[in-house]
Parts: C-alpha cells; sequence; structure tokens
C-alpha cells in the first residue's frame, strides 16, 4: 500500500491534513441543497429569454385580467399613469448648441420654432395613423401597454395626404401580434417574433397581420406576418419597441404586475369569502331554540315531525316593536356573526403592502390612503414614490417620446420647415430634449413653495427645473407673467410679485437694510 503524501511546510515542519468538508457544508447558505427549508428548491439558471419566453402570453392575459377585475390593481396602474404621464408628455427642445457651433441665444430661438411646429403637429389626431388620438393620447397607451403588456409596439408610417402637412403618423400595434411566423421555434436569430443580429440589435420585427385573439370575426391575416426592418436603409426607425431590459439578451418585456400576480389573486380570493361570508351571516337575525323533550313534543304535537311542520307554519317576521309568540319551551338566542375575522383588516394591509413594494410605490398611494400618515411621513412617501415616477417618465421618454420627436424633426427639416444644416450628421445634437410630464404637487405649498425659492437663490436649482417639477414649461410661465404684469401695469393696478419683491420677510433683514 503506498504511502500518503505528506505536505510540510516552508520550515520542513509537517502540516495537518485538510478538514473534509461536510457535504452539508456550502460557502453560501442560501446555495445549500440539503437544509429542509431550501433543499426542495431547485431553480435552474437559464437565459432571460428561456425564462419569459415560454411564459409571457400567460403573464400578460392575468395582469390584464386583475386590471379589468380587481379594483386595487386597476387603482395601482392608474396612479403610475396619472403621476408618470399625466395629461401628456410636453415637449422642451434642448439642441446640443455647442457641438453645433452656436450659442445659447440661438439654441432658445430654435427651439421656441420648433417647439412651436411640433405642438401643431402632436396637439392633433394627425400624428396617429387611425386618426383617433393626439401624441398625449399614444403616450398614455404605450406606458399602459407598457405595464400591462410588458412592452408597447408602434410603426412609424408615411402616409402623404392632402389634410395634412406632414406624412409622419404612428400606428399603435398590441404587442400579442409580435410573434415567430407560423408557430417557428425560437432560435438564436429569432426569439418572440423579434428577429436579431449578430450582437443582439433588433434586425426585424414579424408582426402578425391581425391580433391572434380576435374573437369577433375571421381575418385571413390572422396565419399571415409582415416582416417589419427595424431601420431603412439610410438609418430611419421604422419600428418602436419600448420594453425593459432587465436582463442581457432579453428581447421582449414583462408586464409589472409579474412579481405581484400570486398575491393579487389569493387576496382577491380571501377578500371574496370573507364578503359572503359577512353576507351569510347579516342573513341571520336570531335563532330559537326548544328545551322540550322528545316526549313533550309528542304530547303537544303528535311528534318531532308535527312540530316541525308547526314550526314552517308559524310565521313571524321580525321588525322593530315586534313581539315574538313562541310555542312552549322555545327561546330566542341572538345569533353573534364572527364575520368580518377580526385580523382581517390588519392581515389585508399586511398583503397590500407587499404588494405595492412590489409595483414600487408606496401603500398610501396604491390604496388612495393618508389617513394614519402625517405631513413628514407623507412627503417621505412621496419622494420615494417620484424617484421611481421620475425614472419611469425618463426611461419613456427615451424610448418613446424621443425617437418619435426625432421621426417628426426629420421630415420638417426635409420640408424647410425647420433650419437645420447637416442634419443627418448631427442627428443627435438636434433632436436633443427633455420631456416634462404631470406636475409632482404639494404636500404643503407654504413650505414648499419658500424651499423652491431658496432653493433658485442659493444657485441649487433653477426656474426651469422647478417649473418642470410642477409640469410647467418655464418659457410659457415666464411669458404669461410678463403679459399679465403689462396688464395690470396698463390698467394703473400693481402688480402683486413685485411688490413682495420688496417687502423684507424678517425684522432682521429690515434692520440689515436700514445699516445699509
Amino acid at each position: 500500500m503506498r504511502n500518503a503524501v505528506q505536505i510540510l511546510d516552508r520550515h520542513g515542519n509537517p502540516m495537518p491534513a485538510p478538514r473534509r468538508r461536510a457535504a452539508s457544508d456550502t460557502s453560501y447558505d442560501g446555495a445549500s441543497m440539503t437544509s429542509r427549508e431550501l433543499a426542495s428548491w431547485q431553480v435552474l439558471a437559464t437565459s432571460a429569454d428561456a425564462e419569459l419566453l415560454p411564459e409571457l402570453s400567460t403573464l400578460v392575459a392575468r395582469s390584464r385580467d386583475l386590471s379589468r377585475n380587481n379594483g386595487i390593481a386597476a387603482s395601482g396602474i392608474q396612479a403610475i399613469l396619472d403621476n408618470v404621464v399625466g395629461v401628456g408628455l410636453r415637449l422642451s427642445s434642448t439642441p446640443n448648441y455647442r457641438a453645433l457651433g452656436k450659442d445659447k441665444a440661438w439654441a432658445d430661438a430654435w427651439a421656441d420654432a420648433v417647439e412651436a411646429k411640433w405642438r401643431a403637429w402632436a396637439e392633433t389626431t394627425d400624428c396617429d395613423a387611425a386618426r383617433t388620438l393626439n401624441f398625449a393620447g399614444l403616450t398614455t397607451q404605450v406606458a399602459r401597454a407598457g405595464m400591462l403588456n410588458g412592452e408597447g409596439l408602434a410603426l412609424p408610417l408615411w402616409l402623404p395626404s392632402r389634410d395634412r402637412k406632414y406624412a409622419t403618423c404612428i400606428q399603435l400595434v398590441e404587442a400579442d401580434r409580435l410573434s415567430n411566423p407560423l408557430g417557428q421555434q425560437d432560435s438564436a436569430t429569432l426569439r418572440g417574433g423579434v428577429e436579431i443580429a449578430r450582437y443582439g440589435a433588433p434586425r426585424a420585427y414579424w408582426v402578425r397581420n391581425s391580433h391572434p385573439g380576435d374573437l369577433l370575426t375571421w381575418d385571413p391575416g390572422l396565419y399571415q406576418w409582415t416582416k417589419v426592418p427595424a431601420f431603412t436603409h439610410w438609418g430611419r426607425r421604422q419600428v418602436i419597441h419600448v420594453h425593459d431590459r432587465e436582463r442581457t439578451g432579453q428581447n421582449r418585456g414583462k408586464p409589472l404586475l409579474s412579481s405581484v400576480l400570486a398575491q393579487f389573486k389569493t387576496l382577491d380570493h380571501y377578500s371574496k369569502a370573507e364578503l359572503q361570508a359577512a353576507v351569510v351571516n347579516a342573513m341571520i337575525a336570531a335563532f330559537v331554540k326548544s328545551t322540550e323533550s322528545i316526549d313533550d313534543l309528542k304530547e303537544l304535537f303528535g311528534g318531532p315531525d308535527e312540530y316541525l311542520a308547526a314550526r314552517a307554519e308559524h310565521a313571524v317576521r321580525l321588525k322593530a316593536g315586534a313581539v315574538l309568540p313562541l310555542f312552549p319551551g322555545d327561546e330566542v338566542q341572538p345569533f353573534t356573526p364572527a364575520r368580518p375575522a377580526a385580523a382581517f383588516d390588519a392581515f389585508t394591509k399586511s398583503v397590500l403592502r407587499h404588494i405595492s413594494a412590489g409595483l414600487n410605490i408606496p401603500y398610501e398611494i396604491l390604496m388612495k390612503d393618508f389617513t394614519q400618515t402625517n405631513y413628514s411621513s407623507a412627503r417621505a412617501a412621496l419622494l420615494e414614490a417620484w424617484r421611481f415616477f421620475n425614472g419611469r417618465r425618463q426611461w419613456l421618454g427615451a424610448y418613446w417620446a424621443s425617437p418619435v420627436y426625432e421621426l417628426w424633426l426629420e421630415e420638417a427639416v426635409n420640408l424647410g420647415e425647420v433650419e437645420a444644416p447637416d442634419f443627418y450628421q448631427n442627428r443627435y445634437a438636434y433632436s436633443r430634449c427633455r420631456w416634462i410630464g404631470a406636475g409632482k404637487g404639494w404636500v404643503d405649498p407654504v413650505k414648499e413653495a419658500q424651499a423652491a425659492k431658496l432653493r433658485i437663490e442659493i444657485g441649487v436649482s433653477t426656474l426651469e427645473d422647478e417649473c418642470a417639477e410642477q409640469g410647467k414649461d418655464w418659457r410659457e410661465t415666464a411669458e404669461q407673467r410678463a403679459s399679465e404684469a403689462a396688464f395690470l401695469r396698463g390698467l394703473g393696478l400693481p402688480v402683486p410679485w413685485e411688490q413682495n419683491a420688496h417687502v423684507p420677510t424678517s425684522g432682521a433683514q429690515a434692520n440689515q437694510t436700514g445699516d445699509e
């Protein structure tokens, strides 16, 4: 038998043999395969598309069902829409004048002219291929689709017409129509209807000619697909696919409600069961209990069956001030219902807080309930919510609104409506912009207005930032104030904000002014 090899340290002394690691030991407790809590937790490490695509249609259908039939789910979706989009996203053009070799004055004048022409297109239904929605309506639909379907899909079309200046218009498409033609299996180059290039860039989209779930009519397009290239050969976008990419290699979007579908449905079942039990309990007013024995019932009525028949014919109505005639030995016992359960409110609140965390919004906003909050906690909740809302707004602006604006601007430049030399070489510099959404609002208007004034005075904010936070364009606000001031002066009336600007806000300031 061969001798075991002995390991020596640097001084030549024998080192102890390494301790044999037990089978149950792991470097990370969460990776244990033998503990009772984790032994059944067997999960495969698959790619993003392999996880999502086979189950996407189920997630989408269940998310839509919740939004239709669950008031709390509908409230959460609407709350996010109201705060992210509101009545629409307003364009604030900010061309990169330094890259274009211009100055700020040129940029402001150019932006004013472009925004005016953009509004003439975006605030009418000319921007919609179906001519039913303006740009705000299209944005709301894309944002809602992004939450319920996980993605929004739009096809920029070129439809010249005599009665509209611009041929560019947008056709919204239900993401359900984005699929592999004729049910082909997903492959390395075709994933969920998206044809991808070597490095993962979308090369083309396969769009079904009609919705696969349209049960109202039979359409031959149900089994026909159209391949739409992502871009034209000169670089004009032909598909706008708005979705979150949570992982590398993910080609389709995931619905917002995916992580809380089980909690929503379970809570829905529990609430309905409690409500039904409460209704049944409310229908029982009292019990009538007889203390008579079988022999007594035989003597009085002839037997238990005759007693029950007499009881059935003994119609007594419970009403205010009623006197109840009872059979011999009868005793009226009040019914005390046990529903709703004492822990119902606390339990449902706990589940709803879990759901609100999954939706990234505070419980108070999900339930529209601020009864248990004070100013500090309400403001903290709203600040946390607005981090999420602002992120969603920037995402929507970057992947939906800005591409549409760039498409329109390209046509406006080619028509000579907008002056933009070397547009294709400086496309980004000309189309750079920001989007203003719904106003943040105030919890305490006085405190927050004073805070905004102080931020501007110490130089950490600007009038543009403060107006944008309230859903306003600073140029329009300034022009309106100038117009109102001129009108008041023309009538010989004082301008309130000019008077307030010279009034000291404290005694210390008054003394300081007097000393100077």
